[in-house]
């Protein structure tokens, strides 16, 4: 006779208590400018990287990305462009041009200061705090890792 192991189940606890803080801005221009804009102002180092993919389109549907993860352990600032041509990765924020998100889980980063910062910034128009749990959008789930 044969004998079976009982499978034991082990759920891992993960942190979630914390999220991204994401910003939306509002700029006329391109995001490689931007992303030169930001990395002066906020001395960080975005660079373009894989971009954001919708499948299910035909064609795929690709929004820049540009990222960071050198400037400090830990933090990582990411850009993303909520457009592409005449689609909108959020409709909800269809007025918002890109998607600034800042991922710190050590706490280290003063998120006030920074979004004063971009406000100040040249060729920036308008900054807002978004609420991840307050937005509605499907496509919210390619820009939270």
């Amino acid at each position: 006779m044969g004998t079976t192991s009982k499978i034991t189940r082990v759920q891992l606890k993960v942190n979630q208590g914390f999220e991204s803080v994401l910003l939306g801005i509002v700029s006329a221009e391109p995001d490689y400018k931007l992303s030169l804009t930001l990395n002066r102002k906020l001395k960080i180092a975005l660079k373009n990287v894989s971009p954001v993919t919708i499948p299910g389109n035909n064609p795929e549907i690709i929004f820049s990305r540009f990222s960071d993860t050198t400037t400090s352990p830990g933090l990582i600032c990411e850009l993303v462009s909520n457009r592409s041509g005449k689609n909108v990765l959020l409709k909800k924020l269809r007025n918002i041009d890109y998607i600034f998100q800042v991922y710190d889980p050590e706490n280290e980063t003063d998120i006030v200061e920074i979004t004063a910062s971009i406000r100040n910034t040249d060729h920036i128009t308008a900054v807002f705090n978004l609420d991840p749990g307050a937005i509605k959008d499907k496509n919210l789930q390619y820009l939270t890792h």
